[in-house]
């Protein structure tokens, strides 16, 4: 079942804003075959400057003076980016290429198969190319995610970088000069080697770091230290629309600051020389939530501290992407152990990458006080009956929906509740409460996922380099926690069809059930939304704009007819509103009569009718007399 964005963004905070509309997907097949990617250092530093003051326009201009030898040469452009899963590599957004050396002109010719590819041959006695081009961010929303404002802008290092065929990407030297508008501040992973002015030398790193270290920039720029005194430093680094929007309360800046105490007491190890959130406080700088070794990318909306009662939906956040430092970044799925970034990614391990970091960006939430433990329990049960009614699990086990980064791109579906979409996130986390609740029956509730957490993500601590693992590493790890036949255990959650993972839920204590009326929290949702969720009575949701969303397969929405393109204009023959309707679904188990709904789809109108008498039905968690209350114990902040 797909949920109004704002809903599903309780969810999934922020991690499905990145737009995947207009990525380009092509066979890595190649017209000339690349060299092979070696493993030895390149010869060489590329030297790169990045002109972003033109804000105006959101163009970025380019110049890279690349080391080269005489003969053929390939210049990539990145095509797979891990933190997207995905081959979405911003290629359209290229332009303006031109190829020198020693001040002349160089042809360059793209390779019809592998279109990110650009051969060149590089003249006698050159030892350099010069590379010039721009990037053309978006200026709209329906080009893709807006990332420059008048006051603020990110960068994708990825999409202002080419490279050489022939290398695996950290052993390719970069060195990077920035140009900032005129006294803007930034935040960043990089390494700074000096600022003179608006110019920002970054200091020499290897490329698949670089691109691993983006950077915000802004008018309005405040650093907040999160960890006071610490030899590591994680750092707050945000920027706004206004300087209002920057301003922070002690007791709000307080749970981001135990957020940091409860991940270490989680994970015990530190896996970067310091962390770096980059966060966004914005109405116009599109809502991003990206995950990076020594940093993340995080976007919300302007009201985060100046409404902060309004918005505890959106702080798993910080939680969620914080935790990929160790699950994701640190410990990485061997398939995503590539040599560059035009190596396809194989994704079916994402349910422990981004299933488990889901959960433990909800649990770390609630321990460190930045979302209310009934809260994250709300969440938990919008989980539960959002997997209990996705249709499409009669026919596609969650195992397969991590293709859908490279399959759907996050483009918008017809059907998504038959279809399902990257369901190895919020499925993925009720996995991992089945696992934790598994391992506290079985021990006698003397080990969790918690123990798990500090053997599997802890290890080597200090250590930045990524440490891949395999299914059956995830396997003899939860078995050094707690004895058990896990193999078959996940293999059935994960690859088979039919009902969601409830099991976890029971063994913790709770059960789904649905009442006429919403939390207090999934109703704060609603209404900051402005929509109206009855997909647990009439088989679908209604938009702000009144537009049908997210309906139920075979759900009665759908046998009434309602699809995609239709807007609901009356209810029993009153103009709509979403409490006229709600107003309505209740009359309606009182008497016989229908609900009647008056609807446009396309340049039709026409009246719908519902003979459902069933009542509200909103989701919510209720206790299970006589078992031990293990959710408590898993939401609770560590001492």
């Amino acid at each position: 079942m797909t949920l109004p964005s704002t809903l599903r963004a309780a969810i999934l905070p922020a991690l499905f804003a990145t737009t995947f509309a207009s990525a380009v997907f092509v066979n890595s097949a190649s017209a000339n075959p690349l060299p092979p990617a070696l493993d030895q250092p390149y010869p060489g530093t590329i030297q790169m400057r990045i002109d972003a003051s033109d804000t105006a326009h959101s163009i970025f201009r380019i110049r890279q003076s690349i080391p080269a030898r005489p003969g053929k040469m390939t210049l990539l452009y990145p095509q797979w980016v891990t933190a997207q899963h995905g081959p979405t590599g911003a290629l359209h957004q290229l332009a303006g290429l031109k190829v020198t050396a020693g001040g002349k002109p160089v042809a360059w010719k793209r390779d019809p198969l592998n279109v990110f590819a650009f051969q060149i041959d590089v003249p006698k006695g050159v030892t350099a190319v010069d590379v010039e081009y721009q990037h053309l961010s978006p200026t709209e929303g329906n080009q893709g995610r807006i990332a420059v404002t008048p006051d603020i802008l990110g960068i994708q290092w990825q999409s202002m970088t080419m490279y050489p065929a022939g290398y695996h990407t950290r052993r390719i030297p970069i060195q990077t000069t920035l140009t900032l508008p005129a006294g803007w501040q930034y935040g960043t992973a990089l390494e700074t080697a000096e600022r003179k002015g608006d110019e920002v030398r970054f200091k020499t790193t290897d490329l698949e770091t670089f691109i691993d270290s983006p950077l915000f920039a802004g008018r309005y720029f405040k650093q907040i230290d999160l960890d006071p005194g610490a030899k590591v430093p994680v750092r707050l680094n945000i920027v706004a629309d206004t300087p209002e929007a920057l301003e922070a309360k002690p007791e709000q800046i307080a749970p981001h600051r135990e957020l940091i105490k409860q991940a270490y007491k989680l994970f015990d190890s530190q896996h970067y020389a310091h962390y770096d959130f980059l966060f966004a406080l914005s109405d116009e700088f599109g809502g991003v939530g990206r995950e990076h070794h020594q940093s993340s990318e995080n976007g919300v909306k302007a009201n985060y501290f100046t409404e902060w009662n309004k918005t505890e939906a959106v702080r798993t956040l910080l939680p969620h992407e914080f935790t990929h430092s160790w699950n994701g970044k640190f410990r990485r799925p061997k398939g995503q152990d590539v040599p560059n970034f035009n190596t396809p990614l194989e994704n079916g391990l994402l349910w422990v990458y981004e299933g488990q970091t889901q959960y433990w960006g909800q649990v770390l939430a609630s321990r460190s006080g930045l979302v209310k433990l009934d809260s994250v329990r709300d969440m938990i049960a919008n989980s539960a009956a959002t997997y209990s009614n996705v249709q499409g699990r009669n026919w596609r086990p969650v195992l397969d929906t991590t293709n859908d980064p490279i399959i759907s791109q996050r483009r918008p579906q017809v059907w998504p509740n038959w279809q399902r979409s990257e369901d190895y996130y919020v499925e993925g986390s009720l996995i991992w409460l089945d696992v934790d609740t598994k391992i506290r029956e079985l021990s006698g509730d003397k080990r969790s996922l918690d123990d798990f957490a500090r053997l599997f993500f802890g290890v080597d601590n200090g250590v930045v380099n990524a440490k891949h693992y395999t299914f059956d590493d995830v396997v003899k790890a939860l078995n050094s926690v707690q004895a058990f036949d896990w193999a078959p255990f996940l293999k059935t959650r994960v690859e088979d069809i039919g009902p969601a993972p409830l099991d976890g839920l029971a063994r913790a204590g709770w059960k789904l059930v649905y009442t006429d009326k919403p939390t207090e929290f999934l109703k704060g949702v609603e209404d900051q939304s402005k929509t109206a969720n009855f997909q647990y009575s009439l088989g679908f949701s209604i938009g702000s704009d009144g537009k049908v969303t997210g309906i139920v397969w075979e759900g009665l929405g759908f046998k009434a007819g309602l699809s995609g393109n239709t807007t609901v204009l009356a209810v029993n023959g009153r103009a709509y509103k979403p409490e006229l309707l709600r107003s309505a679904i209740t009359a309606a188990t009182k008497d016989s009569k229908p609900i009647e709904l008056l609807v446009k789809h396309g340049n039709d109108y026409r009246t719908v009718s519902f003979d459902y008498h069933g009542g509200l039905k909103y989701p919510r968690l209720e206790r299970i007399e006589g078992t031990p209350d293990r959710l408590q114990a898993i939401l609770q902040p560590r001492q």
